[in-house]
């Protein structure tokens, strides 16, 4: 027969008190989706057929544990046109309530460069949509994002 350690004042066995004590602390756990905003598109690459960028976004999170991505899918419209497509299969760490930098590199071809070119010619500025996945391991299980985000990047961060 098993017999278990009992605290003092307690009638429960101590398993028994350890499991409850686990149990309220998840109960508190709650999710909040990270936060993303592109800071900067950093030309990385030309070619004849077309090139490469960095997409820089800063990323917060705001939950009191760590998360950490297992895989981010991402596609980028500059203009209004399809630009081109991000898979990034490395393990991304997001430290609890702090703010990180992730840069999520791209290829593109130059099919697409036309209404960007004359945006940055007229407007000194880039029209981007970004649409997205993000898959992540949390303390709480595994947990699916969808990214979306347009607004405008200053051409000084794209020289």
């Amino acid at each position: 027969m098993v017999r278990y350690l009992r605290l003092p004042g307690s009638r429960f066995p101590v398993p028994v008190v350890l499991l409850c004590l686990a149990c309220a602390t998840l109960s508190r756990l709650t999710f909040q989706e990270p936060e993303l905003r592109l800071e900067a598109i950093n030309i990385t690459g030309l070619g004849i057929t077309g090139g490469t960028f960095d997409l820089v976004f800063d990323v917060y999170n705001p939950n009191d544990y760590r998360i950490r991505s297992t895989r981010l899918e991402v596609g980028v419209d500059l203009e209004g046109r399809h630009f081109g497509d991000a898979l990034l299969e490395r393990p991304l760490d997001l430290s609890p309530t702090n703010h990180s930098r992730v840069v999520v590199p791209v290829r593109f071809e130059w099919a697409g460069v036309g209404a960007g070119a004359r945006a940055m010619l007229t407007r000194q500025a880039l029209g981007y949509g970004v649409t997205g996945t993000v898959f992540l391991d949390t303390p709480l299980g595994d947990r699916t994002v969808t990214l979306q985000g347009k607004g405008n990047v200053p051409l000084k961060k794209l020289l």
